[in-house]
């Protein structure tokens, strides 16, 4: 008897990553090891140097085959060596959760995306060669003239459950075909983990429908919201008073954390962050309370409890989530130490 292993893995494609697999047959009671793929064709190594090394680092069971088949996510290692590939942005994730684990940072990724129809390169829901009525009734909408691809989240959702995914809600977004799912609440790397493992079962289940799922910054030009990857964050200080909840909007503030984090929040910034459609422009930055068109929002109820997390609204929906997950647990965790 045998079972199948998802080995998955990360590439290193510009300026987007994407997630990769393959399959593996092992006998029952066999554990699932290191293993390699070519490298030379996911931008990760040259012809003549072509082997990449696939380190397990997350399973869980796999909720489309089902039975005792698994997912397997893997890190990329050298071959050399056995060290962290260059694209393996898991392991500064890792390492920053080792560096403050001791103020037990918590996540919770907002994950936005957009159902294309193939056929016609348009979102689900656009009429062909046309547009849809104004944006309004389509965010947490129901009807038919609402809602498009409802029976494909559903399977994603419930995907998710069984795979034992720490996914803690969905829902319509504000854009005809644009959906949400959130991960979390959790540390910095399973975030990471949990919200890639539900990328590829999104990716996968959509290809049942022929259906194209777009993580795209801005992937219908005009008045029409853009697509994020809202990031909710906090540290045990943040969850006990209000000081750190003001301390960590500062640091983030600062002229070389913008910097550096909107050069880790995904392609397609300035096209998204406009300051317009719930967005702070990209060369701005303010924080404040309840506000959607702020570079972070801080709850309202975290202003009335006096603790609680911050929302930072500028990640893009293609941001990969370890990056994101390693720049606010270093910035914030450095200031609050």
């Amino acid at each position: 008897m045998a079972y199948q292993a998802e080995y998955m893995w990360i590439d290193g494609s510009e300026p987007t990553r994407e997630i990769r697999g393959k399959t593996r047959i092992l006998a029952d009671g066999a554990t699932p090891g290191i293993w390699g793929y070519d490298g030379s064709s996911t931008n990760q190594a040259t012809g003549d140097n072509s082997d990449v090394v696939l380190n397990p680092v997350f399973q869980c069971p796999d909720p489309i085959r089902g039975g005792d088949n698994i997912l397997v996510l893997c890190e990329t290692l050298l071959t050399e060596d056995l060290s962290p590939h260059p694209t393996n942005t898991r392991a500064a994730a890792a390492a920053a959760l080792e560096k403050y684990a001791d103020q037990e940072p918590i996540f919770g990724l907002e994950q936005e995306y957009t159902l294309i129809n193939p056929s016609t390169g348009w979102p689900a829901g656009f009429p062909p060669n046309g547009f849809p009525a104004p944006q309004g009734p389509y965010y947490c909408g129901v009807g038919a003239l609402k809602i498009h691809g409802r029976d494909l989240i559903e399977l994603h959702t419930q995907a998710c459950i069984d795979a034992g995914l720490a996914i803690s809600g969905t829902n319509a977004e504000v854009m005809p075909g644009q959906w949400e799912f959130q991960i979390g609440p959790v540390d910095t790397v399973t975030v990471g983990d949990h919200l890639w493992v539900a990328r590829y079962l999104l990716y996968r289940l959509a290809e049942d429908f022929e259906v194209e799922v777009s993580i795209e910054a801005k992937p219908m030009k005009g008045d029409w919201n853009g697509a994020g990857m809202h990031t909710n964050f906090s540290t045990k200080a943040m969850r006990e008073s209000y000081d750190p909840i003001i301390a960590a909007c500062e640091a983030m503030g600062t002229e070389d954390a913008v910097a550096r984090h909107l050069a880790g929040y995904g392609t397609g910034i300035e096209d998204r962050l406009t300051g317009a459609h719930e967005t702070q422009r990209f060369d701005q930055f303010s924080y404040g309370v309840s506000d959607r068109g702020a570079s972070i929002r801080i709850p309202w109820q975290v202003a009335r409890d006096g603790k609680g997390y911050i929302e930072d609204r500028r990640p893009n929906a293609n941001a990969d989530p370890y990056v994101v997950s390693e720049l606010l647990t270093s910035t914030i965790c450095a200031a609050l130490a």
